[in-house]
């Protein structure tokens, strides 16, 4: 069906979501959601290139040299200079291996160089060091999805709502793999809490996106819509 082609498109996408949207520590900057989307409803490769890239910022910017770490794999990343962000952060975790960010971010920029299975192992090792970490959840999720591995995906986005069941991103993606299975009432049911949510969080731009895929969904079976 074109409209699910069009929507599946969007899950390699959330590192703009998750975006570096879908980079984020929960206000997210979407490396995960923007990392890869082409003409998508939830972000394409065109709007990603228009914007600055951003990768998560790390909550407290003191001088300490792990910190600096961080800041000097943002300015890289911001510079379109993904190897070199990657290789900052390597030795950001081999210097600090039990910091869950750390992992998470390296799987982040992984994610965006197209590294599928690196970014996963990054994003379990984040989670072993943190359990509850719903955003690494569903980066995986996202990462599944783009490999239209709806069952896995749905998974990882399951883990992220039960840790999170207000996690707006992690909705909005667990609906698209929803959908693409087959589940439409369940897709929409999800689609509508992540829709209140982003109002709630007066998040405009994510509002409008999901209105676009609501709507997308609701006709797909019109008989009438071209």
């Amino acid at each position: 069906m074109n409209v699910k082609r069009k929507l599946k498109s969007a899950f390699v996408q959330s590192f703009s979501g998750m975006t570096l949207s879908i980079i984020t520590v929960m206000v997210i900057s979407p490396l995960v959601t923007a990392v890869h989307a082409k003409a998508s409803l939830h972000s394409s490769e065109q709007s990603v290139e228009r914007q600055p890239q951003k990768i998560a910022q790390f909550p407290g910017t003191g001088p300490s040299e792990r910190s600096q770490m961080l800041q000097q794999a943002n300015a890289l990343f911001n510079q379109g200079e993904l190897t070199g962000a990657e290789e900052n952060l390597r030795k950001f975790v081999k210097q600090f291996p039990d910091d869950a960010f750390g992992h998470f971010q390296l799987g982040n920029v992984l994610f965006r160089q197209k590294k599928a299975e690196e970014a996963i192992s990054s994003y379990q090792e984040a989670i072993r060091l943190q359990p509850k970490y719903a955003l690494a959840h569903n980066a995986m999720g996202m990462i599944y999805a783009s490999q239209s591995r709806w069952d896995e995906a749905i998974s990882e986005y399951k883990k992220a709502l039960e840790i999170n069941p207000n996690y707006g991103e992690g909705l909005t993606n667990f609906a698209l793999a929803l959908w693409q299975t087959n589940k439409k009432d369940e897709a929409l049911s999800s689609l509508e809490k992540a829709l209140n949510i982003f109002k709630e969080q007066n998040r405009g731009e994510k509002v409008n996106q999901v209105e676009r895929i609501l709507r997308e969904i609701k006709t797909a079976d019109d008989p009438s819509v071209s």
